[in-house]
């Protein structure tokens, strides 16, 4: 990063501590529920404030952040938010606000248990997930990285059954192993560069390692982001996980955890390693084979699953990987696609959660064989369930067709024919275990036990329906509101090194 590149700004600081300072304002709120949700609800519309206050610096290159202090000469913890630290800290600050109303509805619906801690967890989980969007360096990603992991453990394990203390355990033994595995990569590269700081096209110095040291660094880095992202064999944890409140299983697979996995899979590919060496060492072939093997094997064991939530959850496995399979192309464009799906996922899979949620609390039905009829009784919920499986299914107009047609002319522009072959097979796998669903829901005959449900509780109706609206609207307008196309872009401009890309980029896929 030149300087003329950076501005200093407590921006990025204020933003981490907003969910952070209201932690225990939450906790000291337990016995007046209303003031403890005005708290939560305060904190998120705050951080989300800060961060869009952050786009139109970003939008043009620019870099603003601070180091708070020096733990050794190259070691800074820093916070610094760049174009792709942004783009993160936009999705996940502003559908925070529409899951904590969702969590309102959900968590008084259901009746649950300790829900001040819940709560409190979930602004604590919210806050190092920023702090993982604007790390300015590994070591300070890492920190942020683990603190992720232990403050999403209580949400894992909060209904304290022996389904959730057992998926609790798998998930931390996951997850921390990651951890030390990138802390060993990360001790390599700072003894042999002197640095750990996060640098658009690699650390040069990574050059004059030694090709087996070099292989290792970069398996165990893959590794250590690879848990959270859930490439397989990694990803078990994940759908053992849905043991958990529905508003975690959102958070976990849409917003927070798991995209922290693919943002580190950027980071470290793009700005640790570098996309010119990782061509060199053939890297790119290892990620494109994992990422196409999770895809097609994941989309294949979502059939499997009759729990609607498992169901979803090894559909985002396979997702998460067409992020890591944009990374493997290896292009401007096909980059562009990764990272848009970051955020075309995040708004299609969060709606398919809450609507999973919302169905458990109004009927008490977890499995997809008791959903027939439903959209009669729930005509908006599955509205909004229908748009987010076509999206996923990549069928326009949801964002997620433009975020896998991107992914598409990638392929195209790197020559590659097997990813995007991947692509379309996927697509009808997705349509194969989504539709369906859809078919049960609007085509056969409801049981007596449906009759005059109605649709669930407004606090929980009303955020499904918010969700699915912006995948309809991004779909149609990426760059609406925020210039999500446009950071996408500039970000493959940073790591690719070309000043012509933007518009090559825009003339490809056609964004005027």
């Amino acid at each position: 990063m030149s300087p003329a590149d950076f501005t200093f700004s407590w921006i990025p600081f204020f933003a981490l501590l907003a969910s952070l300072v209201a932690v225990p304002f939450i906790a000291l709120s337990g016995s007046r529920p209303n003031l403890r949700e005005s708290w939560t609800v305060l904190a998120a519309v705050v951080k989300f404030g800060l961060v869009v206050s952050l786009i139109p610096g970003a939008l043009e290159g620019k870099t603003v952040g601070l180091t708070l202090f020096e733990l050794a000469p190259g070691l800074p913890f820093e916070l610094e938010a760049d174009p792709f630290g942004v783009l993160f800290a936009l999705i996940a600050s502003g559908l925070w606000i529409v899951t904590s109303f969702y969590s309102m509805g959900y968590m008084r619906g259901n009746k649950e248990k300790k829900q001040t801690r819940f709560f409190a967890s979930f602004a604590l989980c919210l806050s190092s997930t920023i702090g993982v969007a604007f790390a300015g360096n590994l070591f300070t990603f890492i920190f942020f990285y683990e603190v992720l992991t232990l403050s999403t453990y209580p949400l894992v394990v909060h209904k304290e059954t022996d389904a959730a203390i057992q998926a609790s355990r798998k998930y931390l033994s996951y997850t921390l192993t990651a951890g030390l595995l990138l802390i060993a990569a990360a001790g390599i590269i700072y003894m042999h560069a002197g640095t750990l700081d996060f640098q658009a096209g690699g650390l040069k110095e990574l050059r004059s390692m030694p090709e087996p040291l070099m292989l290792s660094v970069f398996l165990m880095m893959l590794a250590g982001v690879g848990v959270k992202a859930g490439i397989m064999p990694l990803h078990s944890w994940l759908p053992s996980a849905m043991a958990a409140p529905t508003p975690v299983s959102a958070l976990l697979h849409a917003v927070a955890v798991v995209k922290s996995g693919v943002f580190g899979v950027i980071r470290v590919t793009g700005f640790v390693i570098g996309f010119d060496l990782m061509k060199e060492m053939s890297y790119d072939t290892i990620l494109m084979v994992l990422s196409g093997f999770t895809i097609l094997v994941a989309s294949l064991l979502a059939f499997k699953q009759d729990n609607l939530k498992r169901r979803l959850a090894y559909s985002t496995v396979g997702h998460l990987s067409y992020i890591v399979l944009g990374v493997a192309i290896m292009s401007p464009i096909g980059l562009t696609g990764s990272i848009l799906h970051i955020a075309a996922h995040a708004t299609m899979k969060i709606t398919l959660f809450f609507v999973a949620g919302s169905v458990y609390v109004h009927l008490h039905k977890e499995n997809i064989s008791q959903l027939d009829g439903i959209a009669r009784e729930m005509p908006w919920t599955m509205g909004a369930f229908t748009i987010g499986a076509m999206g996923l299914a990549g069928m326009p107009p949801v964002n997620g067709f433009f975020s896998k047609w991107t992914l598409g002319l990638g392929s195209l522009e790197a020559g590659l024919w097997i990813p995007l072959a991947i692509l379309v097979g996927s697509g009808l796998l997705n349509a194969g275990y989504f539709f369906p669903i859809v078919y049960r829901a609007y085509f056969k005959k409801p049981g007596v036990e449906l009759n005059g449900v109605g649709e669930a509780s407004p606090w929980m109706t009303v955020p499904i329906v918010i969700t699915a609206s912006l995948s309809v609207l991004f779909g149609l307008y990426p760059d609406l509101f925020f210039g999500i196309f446009e950071l996408a872009s500039t970000v493959a401009i940073q790591l690719f090194a070309s000043q012509d890309s933007l518009s090559f980029i825009h003339e490809s896929v056609k964004i005027p």
